[in-house]
C-alpha cells in the first residue's frame, strides 16, 4: 500500500462519527458468518476514507476490517479506538501491516469479550434492571426511565470512554486495562454493588413463608415467626432464591423451575403449609 508523503491527521470530529456509527450500528447486520464484523468496516469506513484518498488503498482498507469480529460493544470499543489510531499511523508512513492490525484485534476481542460480559451484562444490567422493577412495583415511573435512560446513557458514557482511551492510548490502552489491575478492582466492586441491592429486593419482594402453627403442651409456637424469623427474617425468601439460583447454575430448564414453583406453591396454599 502507497502513502502520501503529506500527513492526514484525524480529528476529534471524525473519531466521534466514527464512534456513533459503532454505537448505533453495532448489532444492524449481526450475522453468524462475521458477528460485528460489517459493522467495525462500516464505522471505518469515514476513518478511511481520509486516511487512504486513493481508491485501492481505500478498498483494501474495508477489506481488511469485514472479517470476523465479535466483541462486547461497550467495554471493548478500546479495541475500535486504538485500531483507529493503527490505521492513522499506518497511513502517515508507519511500519504496520494490515495483518497486525487485524492480528491485534482478533487477539483482544476475546478478553475484552470477557471482561465487558462480566461487567456490564453480569452486573450493570442486572443492577439496572433490577432497581427499575422495584421502582415501577410502586407505581414510579422513575422506574422504566431508570432503565430506558440511565442504562443507555451508562452504557454510551462507558463506549465512549473506552473508545478514546483506546485512540489516545493506542495499543498500549488495553494493556493497561487488562494488566493493571484496576478493571478487576471494578469489577469487584461493581459485583458487591449488584448483591447487595439484589439481597435488598430478595426481602421486599420475594414473598415466601409458611403457616405452620402447633402448640408444644400449652403454648402455641408458630413456625414462621417463632422459629425462621427468630434466626433471621426473610430467611425463607433468601433460601428459595439461592435454590432456584443453584438450579440455575446445574443448567436446569427455566420452565421446568417455574413449573415446580407453581406446583409447589399450589399443593402447599391447598394445604395449608404456604
Amino acid at each position: 500500500m502507497e502513502h502520501s508523503e503529506q500527513s492526514v491527521k484525524l480529528t476529534k470530529k471524525d473519531v466521534n462519527k466514527s464512534f456513533w456509527l459503532w454505537q448505533l450500528f453495532s448489532h444492524a447486520n449481526y450475522n453468524y458468518e462475521r458477528m460485528q464484523g460489517t459493522a467495525f468496516a462500516m464505522c471505518m469506513a469515514p476513518i478511511l476514507k481520509k486516511l487512504y484518498p486513493k481508491k485501492d488503498d481505500l478498498v483494501e482498507g474495508l477489506e481488511r476490517h469485514l472479517v470476523f469480529f465479535n466483541t462486547d460493544p461497550n467495554l471493548g470499543a478500546v479495541i475500535h479506538g486504538a485500531t483507529i489510531a493503527m490505521e492513522e499511523k499506518k497511513a502517515n508512513g508507519a511500519d504496520i501491516s494490515g495483518e497486525a492490525i487485524n492480528a491485534f484485534k482478533t487477539g483482544l476481542m476475546g478478553p475484552m469479550a470477557g471482561v465487558g460480559d462480566s461487567l456490564i451484562q453480569g452486573v450493570i444490567i442486572p443492577l439496572f434492571v433490577a432497581i427499575g422493577i422495584s421502582l415501577g412495583l410502586t407505581g414510579n415511573l422513575l422506574g422504566p426511565l431508570l432503565v430506558w435512560f440511565g442504562l443507555t446513557a451508562t452504557l454510551v458514557l462507558i463506549a465512549r470512554s473506552s473508545w478514546m482511551k483506546g485512540y489516545q492510548l493506542g495499543t498500549s490502552a488495553i494493556t493497561a486495562m487488562l494488566q493493571d489491575g484496576r478493571m478487576k478492582t471494578w469489577i469487584g466492586a461493581a459485583g458487591i454493588l449488584g448483591t447487595m441491592v439484589m439481597g435488598g429486593l430478595i426481602s421486599q419482594y420475594v414473598g415466601f413463608s409458611t403457616k405452620i402453627a402447633f402448640t408444644i403442651g400449652q403454648v402455641p409456637f408458630d413456625l414462621q415467626a417463632n422459629l425462621f424469623d427468630a434466626i433471621m427474617p426473610n430467611i425463607l425468601p433468601l433460601a428459595l432464591t439461592l435454590f432456584i439460583y443453584w438450579l440455575t447454575t446445574k443448567r436446569v430448564k427455566t420452565w421446568l423451575i417455574l413449573l415446580g414453583v407453581a406446583v409447589v406453591g399450589i399443593a402447599g396454599g391447598a394445604l395449608g403449609i404456604f
